[in-house]
């Protein structure tokens, strides 16, 4: 028996099925969990996905690309459910909705995990629209909160997307609540707060957890690490970008390894790695993860300074109506 993963990613695994043509369709798999769980495993930390999928054509396939990522199939639970769909009718700009009613992602039960997991486990995730979707969301928060009272430290990236409407704040209040790491981007903030004020936003969030470690990525403007007293900005790497997908998945996934593999390093450096992976990831299409050796060839040009003493958190956390 092999031994149990450092790294956890529990959430969704889903397929996009992505408009080819006025009476074409193609698919992909995907999921934004499932995504971090793949940059972790491909840079090189054994780690799993926890989540349900169907046993249908669907599921099959996200099966085969878990195995074929190096993720532990033992988290991976398959049921007799129908799949969880991402329809992308419009791509430029995206638009899109799910389909997953009684869906097999929401089945998931952390009860079925292999036995002494999260005593292995160094790390566990969360993020994505799984915490948007019950009952799912509700197995989810609570397996945070007992991960957290455990000491295992846990990383959340909400990920915004339109289902998380108002309905969702309490989940995000609790989550960043919990989470030792924040990942957060522009988009996120607008959606998550409804209002463009990223400042009073990310403010917000540090009021309610002035210990949390938060990583703030702006795209091609790069991203700022804000530890307690510190912050580091950096600016990404010039790439040739074949896409933006997955992206900000890269970043977190990197930035957890690199605080699992090299603790002795300061906020500047884990935040240089994770801007790296990030535009590693873009120069391919498609959520391609970025190997190890992408990644150091980017850190010599990618820049980073410290940025001093943020200001300090005086917003109350209060999402627009």
């Amino acid at each position: 028996m092999s031994a149990l993963p450092h790294f956890v990613a529990a959430g969704e695994a889903l397929t996009d099925l992505l408009r080819s043509g006025p009476d074409g369709w193609t698919s992909q798999v995907g999921g934004s969990t499932w995504n971090v769980a793949r940059v972790v495993a491909r840079l090189g930390m054994p780690s799993a996905f926890a989540g349900a999928v169907s046993r249908d054509v669907f599921g099959a396939a996200l099966a085969a690309a878990n195995d074929a990522a190096g993720l532990d199939r033992r988290f991976l639970q398959q049921l007799d459910r129908s799949p969880l769909l991402a329809v992308v009718h419009e791509l430029d700009p995206p638009r899109y909705f799910f389909v997953g009613d009684d869906s097999a992602d929401l089945h998931f039960d952390a009860a079925q995990l292999p036995a002494g997991w999260r005593a292995a486990a160094r790390w566990v995730h969360f993020g994505g629209i799984s915490l948007a979707r019950e009952p799912l969301a509700g197995k989810l928060v609570a397996l945070a909160a007992e991960l957290t009272a455990q000491g295992v430290p846990i990383s959340y990236d909400p990920n915004f997307r339109s289902l998380m409407d108002q309905r969702y704040d309490a989940t995000l209040r609790r989550m960043t609540t919990l989470a030792d790491v924040i990942k957060v981007s522009d988009e996120d903030l607008h959606g998550l707060f409804r209002h463009n004020d990223s400042a009073a936003s990310l403010a917000a969030m540090r009021t309610l957890n002035p210990g949390a470690t938060i990583l703030y990525t702006q795209g091609a403007q790069g991203a700022t690490l804000l530890k307690k007293d510190s912050s580091w900005h950096a600016s990404p790497p010039a790439v040739t970008v074949a896409d933006t997908v997955g992206a900000g998945d890269a970043s977190i996934g990197a930035l957890v390894y690199s605080l699992l593999r090299h603790p002795e390093r300061d906020g500047g450096e884990h935040l240089r790695f994770a801007v790296a992976a990030g535009a590693a990831a873009c120069t391919a299409p498609g959520a391609t993860p970025p190997a190890l050796e992408q990644v150091a060839g980017l850190l010599a040009a990618t820049a980073v300074q410290e940025t001093g003493a943020p200001n300090r958190p005086t917003q109350p956390f209060t999402p627009a109506g």
